[in-house]
């Protein structure tokens, strides 16, 4: 059994990417310690999160009090929902959370049936609980509940050669092809993308362009890709590297099956009704661009906007960390269409502008300050938190690029890693 730690100050995250699996019938509240229990057993977001506001309220001085793990055991473990939930209560107090509220949640959407556990890592005075030696400690309880419960031991050496942990390029840390290389070669394995846009948009989290060239050499027509670094302002950097010296899944040929693919994958698949879902869930509450983006990454949906010189919007693209699809706006719907967002945030923008004229911000109101502090709108989830003091964080933040090759591994740890390694909200819950 694996299990995989994360700490964030984004408990309302936390909760709600749980919840809405219960809500798709893609798992369950499986158990629930020193919680306010409802009489039907359902629960809203506010109402889960409610257990832990007096913890919240006596915090000092913790940044990142929220706590969210897995449990995970080997795919071909059959765990009974009885021992699923002694497994979770001895780890929990073993690793000194016993006496904490906490829920747990179990999730069926994959073939491997896993757990999610979601607490607070303050106690009851608003003391941080000690998180020394935490990955030793974690381990090591791990094999005890192997033993105890009859499971089949953790490959953990098998699992990290099989697994490749990706960065945005960084232009200025040299070796620059083979940072491209590591992501190319691997990104096709794990998402489905149907044109060289949408491949393009994904790309572009990484810091990495791709260009189609096509022309004639000694009479015969030749076609082929290029690829470049992005600098953090997405602007090319340095010179362009030919799909060939990267590898045969770089090249056009490889990507023109690879579309094929995918749009036969998407047709049979319902992740074109899920991302459509959580947009219309953010629109209803977004106010402008940036809070649309910030609140759709908490769906795990990264958005990609380009714009022309005029600053118009000419496309948008969706990429859904959890289906591992990417979507074009218009493919979804009139609706979903870079006119269709351009017009709406123009709008949106200029309301915005008329209130403050007529009540305007004093310098150090907190929305500037807030504004200011903002990452990148379409980057910032891939950044680590800069102000974060290490000291207080001894769990290695997962980037969104961690993609598992094994077999019978998914990426949920790594969405909710990803989810809660965002930014501090403005409200807390």
């Amino acid at each position: 059994m694996v299990a995989k730690i994360g700490r964030s100050s984004n408990l309302y995250g936390a909760l709600a990417y749980n919840h809405n699996k219960v809500e798709q019938e893609k798992g369950k509240i499986l158990f629930m310690n020193k919680m306010v229990e409802t009489p039907n057993g359902r629960y809203t977001i506010p109402q889960l999160a409610e257990s832990f506001d007096p913890y919240l309220a006596a915090n000092r001085n913790t940044e990142k009090y929220t706590l969210h793990l897995s449990l995970n055991p080997d795919p071909k473990d059959k765990v009974s929902e009885t021992y699923f939930i002694k497994m979770a209560e001895e780890y929990m107090k073993e690793m000194g959370y016993g006496e904490q509220p906490y829920i747990i949640f179990k999730h069926t959407d994959i073939d491997r049936t896993h757990l999610h556990i979601v607490s607070v890592c303050v106690d009851e005075n608003g003391r941080k609980i000690s998180d020394k030696f935490e990955k030793r400690r974690s381990m090591e309880i791990c094999r005890k509940l192997e033993k105890t419960y009859n499971l089949l031991p953790a490959v953990e050496q098998k699992s990290s050669e099989n697994s490749l942990i990706f960065s945005p390029v960084d232009y200025h840390k040299g070796n620059v092809k083979r940072q491209i290389a590591s992501v190319i070669r691997n990104i096709p394995g794990e998402y489905s993308f149907k044109t060289l846009g949408e491949y393009n948009a994904l790309l572009s989290l990484f810091n990495i362009a791709v260009e189609k060239i096509e022309g004639e050499l000694h009479g015969e027509p030749q076609r082929g890709l290029v690829y470049f670094a992005l600098d953090k302002n997405k602007n090319k950097i340095g010179h362009p590297f030919k799909a060939s010296r990267i590898g045969k899944n770089a090249g056009l040929a490889a990507l023109e099956l690879h579309f094929l693919k995918s749009k036969e994958l998407v047709l049979n698949s319902s992740g074109r009704s899920e991302i459509k879902t959580g947009i219309d869930n953010v629109l209803k509450y977004s106010k402008g661009e940036n809070d649309f983006v910030k609140r759709l990454n908490s769906w795990d949906i990264s958005t990609v906007v380009r714009r022309n010189e005029s600053g118009r919007i000419y496309g948008i693209t969706f990429i859904d960390h959890h289906s591992k699809t990417v979507w074009n706006g218009s493919n979804l719907g009139k609706q979903y269409s870079a006119n269709a967002f351009n017009d709406l945030w123009k709008d949106q923008q200029n309301m915005e502008k008329a209130s403050e004229l007529k009540f305007p911000l004093s310098k150090s109101s907190p929305s500037d300050q807030l504004r200011s502090d903002q990452l990148h709108p379409l980057f910032g989830f891939l950044k680590n938190e800069s102000s974060d003091n290490p000291s207080n964080d001894e769990t290695s933040v997962l980037f969104p690029g961690l993609l598992p090759l094994a077999e019978g591994e998914d990426h949920e740890e790594e969405v909710f890693a990803r989810q809660i390694s965002k930014r501090k909200r403005k409200r807390k819950w």
